[in-house]
């Protein structure tokens, strides 16, 4: 028999494994707290749990709707009129995907074509860049850096030209932990006005949100809406990231192209964890407690660490937050997340990843949705960076 393989090019330039497997594998070779990887260590709510048991043994196990089950729709729709104050049509404006990343995935193989070009922010979710490329679409990386991540809009708005077709946000966003504001928002808006440019808005943390902050949603702007698609995750909002659930969002033009892609690579996800989900986000203190919930995490970490030589930027979202270490070594950031690994016993993320061009910043990332043991543990081994 032939061993020879056969010819492969990848449709990726960059191959091999990404940060998070890097870090994760380093942590698990030397028995580190893993702070790194971006999920809970605890249990989603048994009553959740107990649904989903109850769906599947009354054989809720065939082929859902292309768009979503309807009742789980319906329940949606409600949910976003009530914290949004946007009616959404649950046939025809909503479609549930199998997690937020393929929905992010069919949405830019539905408008970008070979050519377009897409501006998005960095440091930035590590899948936008190969979804883009695998699209035919070239990256303009805009620039955020510490300690603000913030967005100078004028300078986007240069950016902005004929072959600009999408715009990719992300808040609260990861991985630094910051959220866009209504100027931030009435700013894109303004850009994006009557031009062919679509707004794929990346909003998984919807409501991992602190210090009193309001989410600021697409959804809250009909006119930047009427030309944007918002994605959420199940996954986040649930604390189940394994289920790989998520959905989207927009006008009615956008969706049914959206549809249209989502039906050849997809077309539509579990039926039992649908009808599970559709009964548990009806009860809106199912999602109310969890700008507090994450938020006492955060000051947690926060409290444990004061005395440790790492400079939080403090998190208004998300379960992320960022910390410079240039009080405790030169170090790159790639080596310093390695050394804390292996050396304090800690995983974390660096945030070179995130960026085309990285601004050379001394910054990783920890993530705070842990138990409290798991972060008490972590501040004990931190610790060691004092002497």
């Amino acid at each position: 028999m032939s061993n020879n393989n056969v010819s492969v090019q990848s449709k990726l330039a960059s191959g091999g494994a990404t940060i998070f497997s890097v870090m994760s594998k380093l942590a698990s070779e030397h028995k580190a707290i893993n702070l790194g990887q971006g999920f809970p260590d605890f249990e989603c709510d048994e009553k959740l749990k107990e649904l989903v048991a109850k769906h599947l043994n009354e054989g809720k196990n065939q082929y859902a709707p292309l768009a979503g089950l309807p009742k789980l729709n319906e329940t949606l729709s409600k949910k976003m009129e009530r914290v949004y104050g946007m009616p959404i049509d649950p046939q025809t404006q909503i479609c549930v995907t199998a997690g937020a990343t393929q929905a992010l995935y069919t949405a830019i193989m539905a408008f970008v074509n070979k050519g377009d070009e897409v501006i998005i922010f960095e440091p930035a979710y590590d899948c936008y860049t190969p979804q883009i490329q695998l699209a035919g679409g070239v990256v303009k990386p805009y620039n955020m850096t510490y300690p603000d991540y913030s967005i100078d809009w004028d300078e986007v708005k240069e950016m902005v030209n004929d072959r600009t077709r999408m715009i990719v946000i992300n808040t609260p966003h990861n991985p630094s932990g910051t959220v866009l504001n209504k100027q931030d928002m009435e700013a894109l808006e303004e850009i994006v006005s009557d031009t062919n440019i679509i707004v794929l808005s990346d909003e998984v943390y919807e409501h991992l949100i602190f210090d009193g902050e309001e989410h600021q949603s697409i959804m809250r702007f009909p006119k930047l809406f009427n030309q944007s698609l918002a994605v959420f995750s199940f996954g986040k909002t649930l604390h189940t990231t394994g289920w790989k659930m998520g959905y989207i969002v927009g006008p009615e033009y956008l969706i049914k192209e959206f549809k249209t892609i989502h039906q050849w690579n997809v077309f539509c996800t579990n039926s039992f964890v649908q009808f599970a989900i559709a009964d548990y986000l009806a009860e809106p203190k199912n999602y109310e407690y969890l700008p507090s919930f994450f938020q006492e995490k955060r000051d947690k970490m926060n409290e444990l660490l004061k005395d440790v030589p790492l400079t939080p930027k403090v998190a208004k979202g998300t379960y992320f937050q960022a910390y410079n270490y240039s009080d405790v070594s030169d170090m790159d950031d790639l080596a310093f997340a390695k050394y804390l690994t292996s050396e304090i016993g800690v995983a974390a993320i660096p945030m070179s990843p995130f960026y085309t061009n990285p601004p050379g910043d001394k910054v990783i990332r920890l993530c705070f949705a842990k138990n409290e043991a798991t972060i008490q543990a972590a501040g004990e081994r931190l610790m060691r960076l004092k002497g």
